[in-house]
């Protein structure tokens, strides 16, 4: 075995960086510990780079059921055809029924945390949470662990939990990951980067060494959507090319993989 290994790690060993283009990139959109802002300010700007992103060719990837159910009715006209349309419907009533055998308390989101952010009930926070998705046409549904047979934006349906959205993410073969917070949160993926990027500039400047990118410019009227839409899209070009290395890689901060809930959550 042991032999076997030595052989297996003088192969890896011998692995270059090689040039490649943006399309092959499958960029995965998440937001944790959102706020009042965070569907003003970090999650247009994130629409804004998914939409650069896809007239590039590459694949992105948007996801958390209970945070896009209550605006599927914005969903579901973007579908590239009928088919994704209804997979966009499948996938909520399956989550739908998922919390029901569980007799979950649908209560519980927005969260504790969400609520002091300013967030007042799901609707709000359903409408931020889509705001990362752009303006681009979905062209595919993925259910749990499925990998993209598409390019352009895609659906990937997975419960809301920072963790288990992303371990799934990864297992549907994202390459960089983008996390927006307005309350803060030291989520990190080992296996991926993770861009973080703050809602707020007092966040950015309170976790000064956490935060990514600062989106709290935009409602300071400091930059617009765009010109932060612009800079986190290459941001992501240059962390993927190895030019920079985001704060969670810097500190090393990430998460233990969660395949799924533990229990029916919210």
């Amino acid at each position: 075995i042991l032999q076997v290994a030595e052989r297996h790690l003088e192969k890896l060993n011998q692995r270059q960086r090689e040039t490649c283009p943006a399309s092959e990139l499958v960029v995965g959109m998440q937001c944790g510990g959102s706020d009042a802002f965070s569907g003003v300010t970090a999650n247009p700007a994130v629409g804004y780079a998914s939409d650069l992103l896809v007239r590039c060719g590459a694949t992105v990837m948007f996801s958390e059921v209970t945070e896009v159910r209550d605006a599927i009715h914005l969903l579901t006209p973007r579908a590239i055809n009928e088919e994704v349309g209804k997979r966009l419907l499948e996938e909520m009533a399956w989550y739908d029924n998922y919390l029901d055998m569980g007799k979950t308390d649908r209560s519980a989101n927005p969260s504790p945390g969400n609520k002091k952010g300013g967030l007042a009930n799901v609707v709000e926070k359903a409408l931020g949470s889509i705001a990362k998705s752009g303006k681009s046409a979905i062209a595919e549904v993925l259910s749990p662990g499925q990998r993209p047979t598409k390019r352009g934006l895609i659906y990937a349906a997975t419960p809301a939990s920072d963790f288990v959205c992303g371990t799934q993410q990864v297992a549907s073969g994202i390459t960089v990951q983008v996390f927006t917070t307005g309350r803060g949160t030291p989520y990190g993926l080992v296996a991926v980067p993770v861009i973080k990027m703050a809602t707020r500039t007092e966040l950015a400047n309170r976790w000064y060494d956490l935060m990514d990118i600062n989106a709290g410019t935009i409602a300071t009227g400091e930059e617009t959507i765009e010109e932060v839409g612009l800079k986190l899209f290459e941001f992501i070009l240059d962390v993927a090319s190895g030019r920079k290395k985001t704060f969670s890689d810097q500190w090393g901060l990430h998460n233990q993989l969660a395949v799924f809930n533990p229990a029916p959550v919210t």
